[in-house]
């Protein structure tokens, strides 16, 4: 494992770090937090979340910025790397009662310099779509009174004295009439101005439209379609409401969902364990993984669709192949539960023939493609040149990065002797260390499948989330959903995979939060999972999980700690990398680069306790 500094104390937080492209700093100047830049008490809190929108305006600082700390949510301008942080001045400011902000996500097709749809979602089961730029709120879902605003407290005495429960608190226990358990994620559908999807903690997910009500009456379902551990339901009502559609998916809570960069695919993680990657459009369940152990917390999609990588309860990233659904790799360097993975669009990269050695400059790194807004299209072209057989070795690695409860950051790189093993390995070498490669699971038979007129990806928006890609039927996919499911699926091309055996290499790993040392030898801890309808010890050596010595085990390109806390958030843009822990504090990483110098509002320029 490449690290820095390691004869250094292992508790020491880091400000720095450097990779192959060159030197991340710590901007405490651009550090966001509440006002009073207090650390958060975060015990029983729900986790910290980040959303970011961009509003295209001709100012040149159209970045804004969304968090959640506690029961308050914040709405700033975000300077990033140009300009310190002002947090004297938040655009909104809301402080709720009786229920806390879970997640919140920007529709990035709507937003303008004057208006923007932000949704929020709650641990009572609300989600309320508001307007931090109007300062208004339109609307609030899975309650009977749909106008009632949460964050509002101005009740007067004769209501308060009623009894031991607030007006408030009886709006949040009585009226949810969809779901009462807590909001895991919410995200716009990609492409779509009125549609936005919602998963409980219940393992249930809702599609809802914002033009339309909820009812006021419990909605009655009839069967859509049912399948392997999964069920839609469509709301059987005289007139169109909300929900329009009801997923139950696995067992347990859902926690977290991400749609494909095309927004035609959608992959869910639950407490169960499961991978589950379903067609939005048909219904249809494209593939199934289960995790080494325990739940898997959460998701995130390749920028170009081929991959998907999730973390969990198991410490370990799980890489999986869309189109071969199957692990073709797993990476450990986390002790304690992984709780986000993100894709750098910016970094991945793809070189022809016979690459140059990277020198770790900035300039050098800047002549390589990326997935980046700006070459999108290239990028995308030699992939799919790489697809092809006649075409001249190309040298890909993909770039990933995980934050845990173990307050740290691990960066991946997955390069082309994990994607492509029966091809002779180029000159440009990774960092990231292969431990342990043999044959792929059973199942796998090898076979190169190409799928011509891949679609480019759009630009990302700087959201938690993946981005919202323009869909050329956007206008009509709120029809077709409110009706009847659209039919139609493209698949994604996908890349050669053959059976390879690499040398083992034994290393331990200390381990000091929720698992020991990770061996093939420990199947019997698989019985301490919760019980499902799949029994975990008859997937573990099977495709669905294969075991530790049948796939590539990935040591991580850098693993620091970053934070006193377990953190929550971690942001790929285009100059940065934006982290966030539970104690409330979002810092900015500059990008080898990237980093001027930043004029400061006059605050107080210490990193709050997070960073020292």
């Amino acid at each position: 494992m490449a690290t820095e500094g390691g004869g250094k104390e292992m508790n020491e937080i880091k400000t720095q770090f450097t990779t192959r492209e060159g030197l991340y700093k710590l901007l405490p100047h651009s550090e966001y937090s509440r006002p009073n830049r207090v650390p958060f008490n975060s015990q029983g809190s729900n986790p910290v979340r980040v959303s970011f929108v961009n509003l295209n305006d001709q100012s040149g600082n159209g970045d804004r910025l969304c968090f959640n700390v506690g029961r308050e949510l914040y709405f700033y301008i975000y300077k990033g790397v140009r300009k310190a942080a002002d947090l004297s001045k938040p655009i909104d400011k809301r402080i709720y009662k009786g229920t806390q902000p879970t997640c919140h996500d920007f529709n990035h097709l709507t937003a303008t310099a004057e208006s923007v749809s932000l949704l929020v979602g709650f641990s009572a089961g609300q989600v309320q779509l508001i307007d931090p730029i109007k300062k208004e709120t339109s609307k609030l879902f899975n309650e009977e009174n749909s106008c009632q605003p949460l964050w509002k407290v101005d009740w007067n005495e004769e209501r308060q004295n009623e009894g031991s429960k607030t007006s408030e608190e009886v709006l949040v226990t009585v009226r949810r009439l969809i779901d009462k358990s807590r909001v895991t994620c919410v995200k716009w559908v990609p492409g779509s101005e009125s549609l936005f999807l919602v998963a409980h903690s219940s393992g249930n997910m809702y599609l809802y439209n914002v033009e339309h009500t909820c009812g006021t009456t419990a909605p009655h379902y009839q069967l859509l379609k049912q399948g392997e551990s999964f069920a839609v339901h469509t709301c059987k009502s005289k007139s169109t409401r909300n929900p329009l559609l009801k997923w139950t998916v696995g067992e347990g809570a859902l926690n977290e969902f991400a749609f494909s960069p095309d927004g035609k695919f959608l992959a869910c993680v639950s407490q169960d364990g499961f991978l589950r990657v379903f067609s939005f459009d048909s219904v249809e369940l494209h593939g199934t993984m289960k995790s080494y152990f325990g739940g898997l917390l959460c998701v995130c999609w390749s920028p170009d669709g081929k991959y998907i990588v999730t973390g969990g309860e198991d410490d370990l990233v799980t890489v999986w192949s869309f189109v071969d659904c199957r692990v073709i790799a797993r990476g450990h360097g986390h002790k304690s539960w992984v709780s986000v993975v993100a894709f750098d669009p910016y970094t991945t990269s793809v070189e022809e023939s016979d690459p140059m050695e990277f020198s770790g400059s900035d300039e050098d790194f800047q002549d390589l493609l990326h997935f980046g807004r700006d070459r999108a299209n290239s990028t995308q072209s030699r992939l799919s040149k790489r697809n092809s057989t006649d075409s001249r070795p190309v040298s890909v690695t993909y770039r990933f990065g995980s934050v845990g409860q173990d307050t740290q950051l691990c960066l991946w790189d997955l390069t082309e002797d994990i994607l492509f093993p029966h091809q002779p390995l180029s000159r440009a070498r990774t960092h990231t260390n292969v431990m342990n490669a043999t044959s792929p699971p059973a199942g796998s038979n090898g076979n190169s499948v190409t799928t011509p007129g891949n679609s480019v990806p759009p630009p990302l928006p700087r959201s938690n989330s993946l981005p919202h890609s323009a869909v050329s039927n956007a206008g009509s996919k709120s029809s077709v959903m409110d009706g009847a499911i659209a039919s139609g699926v493209s698949k994604f091309a996908t890349l050669s995979l053959h059976d390879r055996k690499e040398r083992h290499h034994e290393k331990d790993h200390k381990r000091n939060h929720s698992m020991g040392h990770i061996s093939s030898k420990s199947s019997d801890k698989l019985n301490l999972v919760t019980k499902t309808k799949t029994d975990p010890a008859k997937t573990l050596g099977t495709p669905l999980c294969p075991r530790m010595e049948d796939v590539p085990l990935l040591e991580p390109l850098i693993c620091k700690k970053i934070a006193h806390e377990r953190l929550t958030v971690l942001i790929f843009l285009e100059d940065c990398i934006v982290t966030a822990c539970q104690e409330g504090f979002i810092c900015t990483w500059g990008r080898p680069g990237k980093v001027g110098s930043l004029s400061s509002p006059g605050q107080a320029s210490s990193p709050g306790g997070t960073i020292v």
